[in-house]
This record gives C-alpha cells, structure tokens and sequence, in this order.
C-alpha cells in the first residue's frame, strides 16, 4: 500500500543502525512464510510485557523499515509490520500488529497500529475487517 511519493520520502537512517534494522527486515521476511496461526503466536510471545509504544515511536519503526528496505517499502506490507513491531519490540515497546482483508474488492494487508489509529498507512479507520490482532499488554499501557 505503499506509493511512490512514500518511497521518496525515505529518511536517513545512521549505517550502524541501517544494519541492525536489516537484520530485524530479514528476520520478518522470514517469519512472514510462517503459517498465520504460527506467526499470530509468535508475534504474541514476542511481545512480551513491553509497555504500548506511541504512534510517533512507531512511526519512526515504521520510517526505518521502509528506508532501509526497498520490498518493505513497497508490497511488502506483511514484513514491513512484522519488522516494524519487532523494531518497536527491541526498543521496549510494542504496537498493535494487525492483519486484515476487505471484500469489495478482495485486498489483504498487514499493518501496527499505536494510539488505536493505524501508523503510517493511507487508509482511514475500519477500512480492513481485523483477521488477527496482537496489542501490547492491556496491564502495561503507558
């Protein structure tokens, strides 16, 4: 869902951490081709106890993402949410990971939510119907 003014508006990310957030893109390209009930409770596990992450802290996960990686920031919107959380995870935080699908016409895709509103996407509120949802932890809300 990303658009070429999107892949534009990369920012600058330091070498140092342009190679940590590619590791973390290629672990998510990986867990990406796990099965959805396997993915949805490693995501879980991988969450943790981490307090809920702001959207500005997402968003900067998320500008990371797609600046260091040229698949996230296009088409790639399933391991553009799973490193964007991961991203966050690592940090000490954590979005809400969502995946969803609309009917009209048929369109699938991943995205992280913080402050109960999407991070970084095009689309306005209820535009997917919510397939699985992973939020921080409802006892660790900052």
């Amino acid at each position: 869902m990303s658009t070429p003014e999107a892949l534009a508006a990369r920012t600058h990310v330091p070498f140092g951490r342009r190679m940590f957030v590619r590791v973390v893109v290629g672990v998510a390209r990986v867990l990406a081709k796990l099965p959805p009930s396997r993915l949805s409770a490693l995501m879980t596990r991988a969450r943790g106890n981490a307090p809920a992450a702001s959207a500005a802290q997402a968003l900067r996960a998320r500008e990371e993402v797609t600046s260091t990686s040229l698949h996230c920031a296009g088409e790639g919107c399933l391991p553009r949410s799973i490193a964007t959380a991961l991203l966050c995870r690592v940090r000490g935080r954590w979005p809400t990971w969502c995946v969803g699908a609309r009917l009209e016409p048929f369109l699938a895709h991943a995205w992280v939510e913080a402050e109960g509103r999407p991070v970084g996407e095009p689309f306005q509120d209820g535009y997917f119907g919510v397939l699985m949802r992973v939020p921080p932890r409802a006892d660790t809300a900052a």
